[in-house]
């Protein structure tokens, strides 16, 4: 369980499109709307480590078989969340936070951007691997690992949310506007980056 928090923790922390997402949409509507988009991410790191873990290697063959097409999928998604945050206004408060389908949005785009990355299983594999998980039978140790790493990913999100939000009341509308300007721009640029190396 310790190696999973840990393993959890070191793929959520890079700042990569999902964390600037993320770090946006806490900036622009509250603490909770940045914790479901994180938790998306946890989530398909959870799939992708029982994928490994669990030695299904006929889906894993198929996601990187179709890694192309999904990449550019990915790099579609990004580029119009990209568009989206650029365009977006701040929430005046972050009371709109609680509209439970804006919040079942955010979960399921970070989940579709963080899962149209399927070289994260070649990752996961090689990790768990290394661990001698997925690799002796032992399903129980590639459980408690999978819940780790799920565990340790939702804690950074929470962590960073948290964080975040501390500051989010010293930023007037203009600069939220600003952020979110930048945020779409960053986010866009991941996209188009994704387009790049999938072409």
């Amino acid at each position: 369980m310790l190696q999973g928090l840990v393993l959890g923790v070191s793929i959520a922390a890079p700042v990569g499109p999902i964390g600037v997402l993320c770090i946006q949409r806490t900036l622009s509507r509250g603490r909770r709307a940045g914790f479901v988009s994180g938790l998306g991410a946890a989530s398909a790191d959870a799939v992708y480590g029982v994928i490994a873990g669990f030695g299904i290697t006929a889906l894993s063959s198929i996601l990187l078989d179709y890694q192309t097409g999904i990449r550019v999928a990915g790099g579609l998604l990004l580029v119009y969340l990209g568009v989206q945050s650029f365009r977006a206004e701040p929430a005046e408060t972050a009371a709109a936070t609680t509209d439970s389908e804006r919040l079942a949005h955010d979960y399921g785009s970070t989940f579709l951007l963080t899962i149209t990355n399927p070289v994260t299983i070649l990752a996961f594999v090689g990790i768990f691997a290394g661990l001698g998980v997925g690799t002796s039978g032992n399903y129980l140790d590639a459980a408690v690992l999978v819940a780790g790493v799920f565990t340790g990913s939702a804690l950074w999100w929470l962590v960073l949310s948290t964080g975040v939000s501390l500051f989010r009341t010293r930023f007037t509308r203009p600069v939220m506007r600003r952020v979110n300007q930048l945020a779409g721009v960053v986010i866009a640029g991941f996209g188009v980056l994704a387009l790049w190396s999938a072409v």
